[in-house]
């Protein structure tokens, strides 16, 4: 207790000393026409770098990128010479928006272990635009990612949402947009005590989340763009569905019903493949299980998240056809499930045929540490005896797969025409741990790099005597 104390008087005393500014503005801002020229161009499917390339940017969104390119008569145009150009990454599985100081309780929304909910749980009423790891990641390059709850009585931790990081006061473009659950050795203790409660308890959630459907018909109370978020219905042209929690119906559920009524209706779009479920595993043996689910319930979408010994069953997820957002350096053992953790589990996995992205950027695991992670996975592969991405694949592993496995693959993610301009320009290789952006865009409107880091870094790089607040005398 003396220990948190200390920490919120520390925390409270460093935003007193430095001002924030209101990063979140209520008005649209304007997106730039614009043309980099000169710069190595990286598009993010996994093709190699282009030298000397060209990415022109108009209404918000890519118009062309890569060599030969024209630029457009009257666009303005910023010379790239020694610059890497990229799409902006994409972070998926992540806290961002819903913790603010990790330390402090009541500045995070991450987990809810008191709530009377699970599944019904929906991420997207809590992200917070100004939090400041919001800020942090942005000035690392991140510009789009998918917020995940943390399991905390239950092994569904809730809804997750696809957000942007602009400078804005909406940053929610999808809400509702997968649900989240924990198997493995956190779910069994979640569960009460075993695996084998974890899933008879998912089982059972699935099953009665089917019968609450077949009952009452709420999957088929139409769509439209309800809840929608910015951004989303107008340039993917996906409807959203109705919320289906908030459904009216008089039909009753069964009286052995274990879940709530609100997390009953919650699951429907998952049990109707509707809405993707992120599953957290990391042993060979759980992944198998999470597989067999679709022998049970064929409309799931799975994606499964972790996945530290993936390598041991990289075929038979391959076979399935089942994503994996996988966490990219694992290679300790841990934990039990973790045993078979390799650095090669990505590039194995990739070379059985898996779609790979890299994910789970929680607590130390930052978003903004993503190129090194990438990077790392390059030089994995000039290892004797191990197995790595080349260049290209380890940029699209952090941006266009994730944001393909997310379900956003035509609308950001990487520089192919017609996608949002979220841009990037570096001031060197981007997977060298030393380069760093120098511009971010997030479609097409230039973002300020300032945040609460960069303002206290400044502010006592170079401490004058008296400038510095009491506590600091």
């Amino acid at each position: 207790m003396k220990a948190r104390t200390l920490i919120r008087s520390t925390i409270a005393l460093l935003a007193a000393s430095v001002s924030v500014p209101a990063l979140a503005q209520s008005s649209p801002q304007q997106a730039e026409d614009f043309a980099i020229t000169n710069a190595t161009v990286a598009i993010g499917d996994g093709s190699a770098p282009i030298a000397n390339g060209t990415v022109v940017v108009r209404g918000g969104k890519v118009v062309a990128a890569g060599a030969g390119v024209a630029v457009p008569a009257g666009v303005k145009v910023i010379d790239g010479a020694g610059k890497w150009v990229t799409p902006g990454l994409v972070s998926a599985v992540t806290d961002l928006g819903l913790v603010d100081v990790g330390a402090v309780d009541e500045s995070n929304d991450d987990y809810a272990e008191k709530a009377g909910f699970n599944a019904a749980l929906d991420v997207s009423a809590a992200i917070d635009p100004d939090a400041t790891p919001i800020g942090v990641s942005r000035a690392g390059g991140v510009t789009r990612a998918a917020v995940a709850p943390m399991a905390a009585n239950a092994i569904f931790a809730g809804q997750g949402a696809i957000i942007d990081l602009g400078t804005d006061a909406n940053p929610v473009n999808r809400p509702r947009a997968f649900q989240f659950v924990e198997l493995g050795e956190r779910g069994a203790d979640l569960a009460g005590g075993s695996r084998v409660a974890a899933q008879a308890v998912l089982r059972n959630a699935l099953r009665e989340a089917a019968d609450f459907d077949r009952r009452t018909g709420i999957s088929k109370i139409g769509g439209g763009k309800i809840g929608a978020g910015k951004g989303a219905p107008a340039t993917t042209g996906d409807d959203i569905p109705l919320d289906p929690r908030m459904a009216q119906t008089a039909q009753g559920r069964a009286d052995d019903g274990l879940l709530t009524r609100f997390d009953a209706a919650a699951l429907i779009p998952v049990v109707t493949g509707r809405q993707p479920l992120y599953v957290h595993v990391e042993r060979a043996a759980d992944i198998r299980q999470v597989l067999r689910l679709k022998s049970e319930f064929p409309a799931l979408k799975l994606v499964i998240v972790g996945a530290a010994e993936g390598w041991r069953v990289a075929h038979e997820i391959a076979a399935a056809g089942v994503p994996v957002l996988a966490s990219a350096m694992t290679d300790l053992p841990g934990r039990f499930e973790t045993l078979g953790a390799t650095q090669s589990n990505v590039g194995r996995m990739q070379a059985a045929g898996v779609k790979v992205g890299l994910g789970g950027f929680f607590d130390n695991d930052q978003p903004r540490y993503a190129p090194q992670y990438a990077g790392n996975l390059v030089a994995v592969g000039r290892m004797p005896g191990a197995t790595g991405l080349s260049w290209g694949q380890a940029l699209a592993a952090i941006t266009s797969v994730p944001a393909d496995i997310l379900g956003e693959a035509t609308h950001f993610g990487s520089l192919k025409p017609g996608l949002a301009a979220d841009v990037v320009i570096w001031d060197g290789d981007p997977l060298e741990v030393a380069s760093g952006p120098v511009a971010i865009y997030v479609d097409g409107v230039a973002q300020n790099m300032v945040n609460h880091q960069t303002r206290l870094r400044d502010r006592y790089r170079t401490p004058q005597e008296g400038s510095l607040p009491k506590a600091y005398q």
